[in-house]
């Protein structure tokens, strides 16, 4: 029997009141991320991407449908039992770093794992790691403000990944960085995706980007789309 995937949408309808009339966004969407993959959200702003991915992160409840986390239906789970899911399972980059100014980047990473109940020394261990395996080891004591905007996006993923979630899900992780910075933000966020084996759902309006995860899929009319795989073609060898 197959694990379940990490991260399943069955038929997910979410609508927002526009004065008398009520505008649905999503539409019966659907989706299954597995592990170890990596797919790409696409679609135009205003489309509900940012809506799909908070209701993919238990953070807002559909009006229909159902969110599964590693093969567990959340609809009916209680307020405590959707936090305890979400912490355990889940990992958060968005387009702006949300790093606590007040704390270095070494305590940003540490801190979400001591929420979750790991003790201050492994969580220290671990924090020190991700760091490390991101570049950051000598900037491990500096404030978010004394970061450079590719480190403080590369300190959220260290962040997002701390908990060894088995879905990360990410808004726009590069939309504020230069093309040079953000290519290697994304470069180390498909890496060590890749190299944990976990799943990830990306959303994202760069084109470059998308075509380098495993998949694509197009939220349209509220409904999402598979793109078609890229098919390899053969150079036929001329004769002599």
């Amino acid at each position: 029997m197959s694990e379940p995937a990490a991260l399943r949408l069955d038929a997910i309808v979410r609508g927002f009141r526009q004065g008398i009339d009520r505008l649905r966004v999503l539409n019966g969407a659907s989706l299954e991320v597995r592990a170890g993959e990596i797919v790409a959200l696409v679609g135009p702003s205003g489309s509900g991407k940012s809506t799909l991915l908070q209701i993919a992160g238990l953070l807002e409840q559909p009006d229909d449908g159902e969110v599964y986390i590693g093969g567990v239906p959340s609809a009916r789970l209680s307020d405590e039992r959707r936090t305890g899911l979400r912490r355990r399972q889940l990992g958060f980059v968005y387009q702006y770093h949300h790093l606590l100014p007040e704390f270095s980047a070494l305590e940003n990473v540490v801190l979400p794992q001591m929420i979750a109940g790991i003790s201050r020394d492994k969580a220290v261990s671990r924090g020190q790691e991700l760091l490390e395996r991101l570049g950051l080891a000598k900037r491990a004591d500096h404030r978010p403000g004394q970061l450079s905007g590719g480190e403080q996006q590369r300190v959220a993923l260290a962040r997002a990944l701390a908990n060894e979630p088995c879905l990360l899900l990410a808004d726009e992780p590069t939309g504020n960085l230069d093309p040079h910075t953000a290519e290697g933000v994304f470069a180390e966020l498909l890496r060590l995706a890749k190299e944990s084996g976990l799943a990830a759902l990306v959303a994202t309006h760069n084109p470059d980007l998308a075509a380098r995860m495993d998949r694509r899929v197009t939220l349209k009319e509220g409904r999402l789309e598979e793109a078609p795989k890229a098919r390899k073609t053969r150079k036929r060898a001329k004769s002599d």
